[in-house]
């Protein structure tokens, strides 16, 4: 089973998000979305048919969102099977936080490393061409 295939997106915690986002439009040109995110577009490369996207967006510093991680940072990986991997990491003794949740873009689940980083795994409904 393939686990990880791509990063799904970077997430940071910041003092003042409207300010880093005019900032990553304006000295990098990154283009924020409606949801205050950026989105980057690219191809699989094993199946060039499917537009995916890899995301980036700041989070106040209040934000649980990371919890239980203390970290300022967390980042997504794409997955193809959320729940079979899940249960994998579990019988591997990956400690997990919280319950799938399930969108019209996709699954989410998260997990924590050695170190404490929360990171959200990311099952896309990527659209094919």
């Amino acid at each position: 089973m393939k686990r990880v295939t791509g990063i799904g997106g970077i997430f940071f915690k910041c003092e003042d998000t409207a300010k880093q986002k005019s900032w990553y439009q304006n000295h990098l040109g990154m283009e924020m979305n409606d949801w205050g995110g950026a989105i980057f577009w690219w191809r699989d490369n094993d199946q060039p048919e499917k537009k995916c996207s890899t995301s980036w967006s700041t989070f106040k510093n209040d934000t649980n969102y990371f919890d239980p991680s203390k970290k300022p940072f967390m980042f997504n990986y794409r997955v193809e099977n959320l729940e079979a991997l899940l249960k994998v990491l579990k019988e591997e003794g990956v400690e997990q936080v919280g319950e799938i949740e399930v969108y019209e873009y996709g699954k989410f689940g998260w997990i924590m490393d050695p170190e404490g980083n929360k990171i959200e795994l990311w099952e896309p409904v990527d659209e094919k061409l």
